[in-house]
């Protein structure tokens, strides 16, 4: 079994690649990571246009999350599609994180068609991988053993493939009380309190199983897991688990230089693997220089706004108008970007303008 890659392995692995600067990516026709994967849906021409914008953009990266469940029900076609999406991406010079698990929104995933979204309304769709129940289950956890090892296996060589991000927001299972009027009552930090001090993280043990299948199929690219909100204990264990520092911060510049200051004790390479929230103050124009300063890779979340509709926040109520500021997201469905002061922005960081 492969262990944990040294601080010289992975600052080796680090400095033979550019600045890494990309987004969380989903084509803007698919509402989650099945309708993205799905053969009915799965949308090679709208991945191509949409990464080939993103490229225009100067972007080199992206981060894209998998689901265990369009693997479930078709290996070998969900692994053709995750190679053709890789040759379209690489084609624009793009290379790829991928996202195994995930904790976040709607618990019970089902594959085949998938929901429309409901006007207005953040994610409205978005799917936990492989979903609570399963994930506390242990009987299901030979499936998922055999998903990521045969993913792992399959792309672990692959340079199209930049690294393998374990398990995303571990224990965010905020959806369950978000729309509970109590909870919307409590003030933003007794909230921000509540679901990141009080929440149990019951899917630790899938996760750490999950680690170890990936070490004993030993890719050539390194494995991560961001550090995402307040748990000392936890966030020690991430850290430790990984072999290139990975964190999310949707906060001001001056939090995000706060935060890559501490992470510098790990002694290893870091990257912000979710960031931008415009109305949180998390801003291209703030957060860019100090990513490239710090020479810290960086992914907003989402590139086109579309069915996933992360240009609403996640408190906002549905059936608003278009917000006159985008939470997340930086083109139209047309290509055009939300700002295009962001956009020459993003362009001058890049070099590609």
């Amino acid at each position: 079994m492969r262990g944990r890659w040294t601080a010289d392995e992975a600052w080796e692995w680090y400095d033979a690649r550019p600045w890494l600067v990309g987004c969380n990516f989903i084509p803007s026709t698919a509402v989650n990571q099945l309708e993205m994967w799905q053969e009915e849906t799965f949308d090679p021409v709208t991945i191509d246009r949409e990464l080939g914008w993103a490229a225009g953009l100067g972007m080199n990266t992206m981060r894209v999350f998998l689901h265990d469940l369009a693997w479930k029900i078709d290996p070998e076609g969900f692994k053709g599609r995750v190679d053709r999406y890789l040759s379209i991406a690489h084609g624009h010079g793009i290379v790829t994180a991928f996202v195994i698990f995930d904790d976040c929104w709607y618990p019970d995933p089902v594959p085949g068609p998938q929901p429309d979204p409901r006007p207005g309304i953040h994610n409205p769709a978005w799917l936990q991988s492989p979903g609570i129940r399963a994930a506390r289950d242990r009987g299901e956890w030979a499936r998922l053993e055999a998903y990521v090892r045969d993913i792992v296996g399959a792309f672990g060589a692959d340079d199209r493939v930049l690294l393998w991000d374990i398990y995303n927001e571990m224990g965010n299972t905020f959806l369950v009380h978000l729309s509970l009027p109590w909870y919307q009552r409590l003030p933003t930090l007794a909230a921000h309190l509540f679901r990141h001090l009080c929440l149990p993280i019951r899917t630790l043990p899938l996760f750490r199983e999950t680690l170890r299948w990936i070490r004993d199929v030993g890719p050539s690219q390194p494995v991560t897991a961001s550090i995402w909100f307040i748990n000392g204990r936890l966030n020690r264990e991430l850290a430790d688990s990984s072999d290139v520092i990975t964190f999310h911060n949707y906060k001001p510049a001056r939090d995000l230089e706060r935060q890559i200051a501490g992470l510098r004790a790990q002694g290893r390479p870091i990257l912000c693997t979710e960031y931008m929230a415009r109305t949180a103050g998390s801003l291209f124009e703030t957060c860019l220089p100090v990513f490239r300063r710090e020479r810290v890779g960086c992914y907003n979340w989402g590139l086109v706004s579309g069915r996933t509709q992360t240009i609403y926040t996640w408190a906002d109520p549905g059936g608003g108008a278009e917000p006159w500021l985008w939470y997340h997201d930086i083109l139209r469905r047309d290509g055009t970007p939300f700002s295009d002061d962001e956009a020459a922005v993003i362009r001058r960081m890049t070099g590609s303008r």
